[in-house]
């Protein structure tokens, strides 16, 4: 992005462009982590405009917990997005370079979007994954005595805080309510035992719970690169070849899927232990928090099903979302 002119006679559109570099530069620099070097860097700005504009926003309380100026370009990425998906809302958060730090950011802005969706008595689904364990420092303490917690999903043998278990009861935590486990394995080893183990009545009942009675679901989803951490673990890296001939592009809870959202032929899907995306489909309440330019495809597939009713990600991938056919 090029120089901004900022002197006298501006025109109207001038001053529009210049409220637009006031907001990113906020974005970056309060949000973003970005020094004021790096931002001048990434604008070709000059430094010294960078500090004026920090400055500036600090003097007139611009920037205090959010930042009130609108980022034009990402809002206008939210409004097409809706139209296009029938979302009933998209939230847009500007593309940063770190990936990690992307996920951080896209996950806070939808648990930013989830706190404002709960009330007493939610009863809350959760997925997995670093993108949904970013939306908790989000998330105000509540003492939900009616509401209840649920994992979407069978779990990982191991985790660094990002499985549906350790989530599902750390969401419980904050909002003070009961949590309840999908208590099986992702992936049963035949789809015999899956359809045993439906039959147990605590694995029946958090079904029932998940299928008939949830308001929100809270879910991220997976692409099929070594980025992926589902994609990383033995069970699936060993299917990997099979499951990308049976024309999978990614994972919602754990299901594969094709680029329209259809579930793909193959064992694992006959194996999985999650809720079903028709289920899900049919929830009044279900966020989607999934960004980064290698997901498109599987949020495209996640899109198109009509599985979700809100989405958050980053300016980037909406682009592309919105080009793609």
């Amino acid at each position: 992005m090029g120089r901004i002119n900022e002197g006298p006679g501006d025109s109207d559109r001038d001053i529009q462009e210049t409220d637009a570099m006031r907001a990113r530069v906020a974005w970056y620099y309060f949000i973003g982590g970005l020094t004021q070097q790096e931002i001048a860097r990434k604008f070709e700005i000059t430094r010294t405009r960078v500090n004026r504009i920090v400055g500036q926003l600090r003097a007139e309380g611009s920037v205090r917990t959010e930042i009130k100026l609108p980022l034009v370009g990402c809002i206008e990425l939210e409004s097409k997005l809706e139209s296009r998906f029938g979302l009933r809302s998209a939230r847009v958060v500007p593309y940063l370079e770190d990936g990690n730090e992307q996920q951080r950011v896209i996950g806070e802005t939808a648990g930013e979007l989830l706190d404002s969706l709960l009330d007493e008595g939610t009863r809350l689904g959760v997925g997995w994954g670093r993108t949904l364990a970013a939306a908790l420092p989000r998330i105000s303490p509540r003492n939900q005595s009616t509401g209840w917690v649920a994992t979407l999903m069978g779990g990982m043998t191991q985790g660094l805080g990002t499985t549906t278990f350790e989530l599902a009861t750390a969401f419980a935590k904050v909002l003070g309510a009961e949590c309840f486990y999908l208590a099986v394995p992702i992936y049963l080893p035949t789809a015999d035992s899956r359809l045993l183990l439906e039959g147990h009545y605590g694995i029946a009942d958090v079904l029932a719970r998940i299928k008939q009675h949830m308001d929100i679901a809270f879910v991220s989803c997976g692409d099929m690169s070594q980025r992926s951490q589902l994609v990383g673990t033995r069970v699936v890296s060993e299917h990997l070849d099979s499951l990308l001939s049976a024309g999978a592009v990614g994972d919602l809870l754990g299901l594969f899927i094709d680029e329209n959202g259809r579930p793909v032929k193959h064992v694992l899907n006959e194996r999985l232990m999650a809720l079903d995306l028709e289920d899900l489909r049919g929830v009044h309440q279900s966020i989607l928090a999934s960004g980064g330019v290698h997901k498109m495809p599987i949020i495209r597939a996640v899109l198109r099903a009509g599985y979700v009713k809100h989405l958050v990600t980053d300016e980037r991938c909406a682009d592309l979302l919105l080009r793609s056919v």
